[in-house]
Formats: C-alpha cells, sequence, structure tokens
C-alpha cells in the first residue's frame, strides 16, 4: 500500500510514520509486533469492536482519544490497508 508523503521518522519508541511531520502509526512498536495507530475515539471504537484480536485500545488518556494498538497477525491484507489509511487521513493535510 502506498500513502502520498509518507515519511519515515523517529521517535520515543523507535521508527514511526509521519506524512506533514505528524506521526500516524509507529509499526511493531511493542511486544507480541503491535503497532501504534493514531485514530479518532469513533474509528478505534468501531475497529476494537469489529476485530477485537488485531485491535485495542492504548491504556489510560492515549487509548481514550484514539491511540490504538494494531496485531496485523490478526487481520487480513484488506483490514490492515484500511486502518492505516485511516490513520493516514487522520494527520494528513486536507490537500492531500
Amino acid at each position: 500500500m502506498s500513502l502520498p508523503d509518507v515519511a519515515e521518522g523517529a521517535h520515543q519508541a523507535g521508527a514511526d510514520l509521519r506524512v506533514a511531520g505528524k506521526v500516524f502509526s509507529s509499526p511493531a512498536v511493542r511486544e507480541g509486533g503491535a503497532a501504534y495507530l493514531k485514530l479518532t475515539p469513533d474509528q478505534q471504537q468501531m475497529l476494537c469492536a469489529a476485530e477485537p484480536k488485531a485491535f485495542a485500545p492504548v491504556p489510560g488518556g492515549w487509548g481514550l482519544r484514539g491511540a490504538t494498538w494494531f496485531y496485523p497477525k490478526h487481520a487480513d491484507a484488506k483490514t490492515a490497508a484500511s486502518a492505516l489509511w485511516m490513520a493516514w487521513r487522520n494527520a494528513a493535510p486536507k490537500s492531500c
């Protein structure tokens, strides 16, 4: 999957993906291969309800704001691509 204007960066936990300088994902940063996705609370709720093995809120305040753990080994390619696109869209400028 190719998303426009994505740059790799570094954050507290290691590598991250950014658009317009904003982090939208940190791939495989957690034990068990979980990646971080920056979703809206509504997106998070929908994905966690639909695929509870693949998505879980990050504990605490960040999770209440949509920060989500994503476990790719529990999702098909279409679900993974859709979730990554949502996170990218949330961070991308309107012009993208």
